[in-house]
């Protein structure tokens, strides 16, 4: 018997998100048996993201790498690549500027947003490969998997859990692991 191998998605596992029925800007995470509440954005799914639009990409994304803040969280463990935010760390949302959907450093004019935030969102913040690996101007910019607010409160398009529910999946987390808004 032929044995087939197992594509990506297959071998590093999908994580889905559907929309909740009462709430356009609620979602259910599943990851395997895992089934996990989220929030996403403020104007719910759709298929023609737009730079500011607030809703988050009806799209199959791959995790790319993360960040975290060293000082808040300890021990996190996934075999996903992580980095330590800094300070001067930014995430050029300029549609106009060569660095569109980049990471960038402070000092920076263009606009941006940034990663070493007051609140605890991006604690844990993992890149989605939306407009990043092929970009291209106002398609939407800085779409990551990230912690929510209370309450869960809706996102500006990201795709986010408690920091309870994000320590208990990073573990089953790498590169090549697919997130699919459905």
């Amino acid at each position: 018997m032929r044995r087939i191998a197992k594509t990506a998605p297959e071998k590093h596992g999908t994580i889905v998100v559907r929309r909740a029925p009462a709430k356009k800007s609620r979602a259910i995470l599943q990851y395997g048996v895992l089934r996990i509440p989220a929030a996403i954005g403020r104007s719910g799914t759709t298929a023609l993201k737009r730079e500011g639009d607030g809703a988050t990409p009806i799209a199959s994304m791959g995790l790319l790498h993360g960040f975290w803040r060293a000082d808040r969280v300890g021990g996190v463990s996934t075999p996903l690549p992580l980095r330590r935010i800094r300070a001067d760390m930014l995430w050029c949302d300029a549609a106009d500027h060569p660095s569109y959907n980049r990471l960038v450093r402070a000092p920076f004019l263009a606009s941006h947003e940034e990663m070493w935030r007051a609140d605890d969102l991006y604690d844990v913040c993992l890149v989605l490969d939306w407009n990043i690996t092929s970009r291209r101007r106002n398609r939407g910019s800085a779409i990551f998997f990230h912690l929510i607010r209370p309450g869960y409160e809706p996102t500006a398009g990201c795709v986010a859990v408690n920091a309870g529910d994000m320590m208990r999946l990073l573990p089953f987390l790498r590169r090549g692991t697919r997130l699919r808004v459905v």
